[in-house]
């Protein structure tokens, strides 16, 4: 069932794992309720990608990745556009369907020809590069139709919990406003919670940021950064070095439809090893990157 332009977010079939808090240091230490509750509730789970391949025709998009991300872990990927990033991000909620290897999330085998997908989907939240916030519905009922579609909840509890979330992304005040009343920046925020409100134990996010003006860009990552520190599982495809030095547990550089380097974040962007790493960061990097 879909109840957003392009996907809804979906579940993981294996038990919970609750996930530790990670330490909270600098501007976003201070935690608001919502985030306090956060702490509590969220749940986390695992991805294993296990040699993954996909063509479109002729072009060879992935070339079997391998990739793993640890329950409550942050990754983000980096690599030049056409690396495959977005597409591996893709597969594995299964938006797009590999030609071979298996994607597994939480010990759930996504990529099984039986999978349930909406069952699959209705716990992993996905951010696109665009909004795809439904126009005609306001900022409230944009958080609330999935949950009460797809996770048959009352009007008041969903309402309920896109409140809460729709506080912990900064926008409690924007409720009764439709999409064209926002800022890039605010809409962002605004698919971020609707994400939230589905519940899920993995976010994927496919460069959020991408597509906001230079000054709303701050605001979405901050949103991430909290995230990050209450422990959500997140895989994230992103252009923002200096965020994916500062947040990301490990960041792994694909180029050419493969993984070329993986690592700790400050190794790989700070000190990379492998010669097509090094001329992409040359390319790519600012001194505040750098820097951090």
């Amino acid at each position: 069932m879909s109840t957003t332009p392009e996907s809804t977010p979906g579940t993981p079939g294996t038990p919970e794992q609750q996930v530790p808090v990670r330490p909270q240091t600098g501007t976003d230490a201070a935690a608001s309720p919502a985030e306090a509750e956060a702490k509590a509730t969220f749940e986390a789970t695992g991805v294993d990608v296990v040699g993954l391949n996909k063509s479109f025709g002729d072009n060879h998009v992935l070339r079997g990745i391998d990739l793993q991300v640890a329950p409550g872990e942050v990754v983000c990927l980096i690599g030049p556009s056409g690396s495959g990033k977005s597409t591996l991000l893709r597969c594995v909620n299964l938006l797009e369907v590999p030609d071979s290897g298996t994607v597994t999330v939480g010990g759930f085998e996504v990529t099984d020809p039986d999978v349930d997908l909406d069952t699959m989907r209705r716990h992993v939240g996905m951010v696109f590069q665009q909004f795809n916030l439904f126009p005609h519905l306001t900022v409230l009922e944009n958080c609330t139709i999935a949950q009460r579609k797809v996770l048959n909840r009352s009007q008041a509890e969903a309402e309920q919990v896109a409140r809460t979330n729709l506080e912990r992304v900064g926008l409690s005040e924007m409720e009764t406003r439709y999409p064209d009343q926002l800022s890039g920046g605010q809409q962002q925020r605004v698919a971020i919670a609707r994400a939230l409100s589905m519940d899920p134990q993995l976010m994927l996010f496919d460069e959020p940021t991408s597509a906001l003006d230079p000054e709303t860009v701050g605001e979405v990552l901050s949103v991430m950064r909290r995230l990050a520190k209450v422990g959500m599982t997140m895989l994230v495809v992103t252009h923002e070095m200096g965020f994916a030095r500062e947040v990301a547990d490990r960041v792994v550089f694909m180029d050419g439809g493969v993984v070329v380097e993986e690592g700790p974040a400050a190794q790989v962007i700070g000190d990379p090893q492998q010669e097509r790493t090094q001329d992409f960061l040359a390319r790519v990097l600012h001194p505040t990157d750098i820097d951090l």
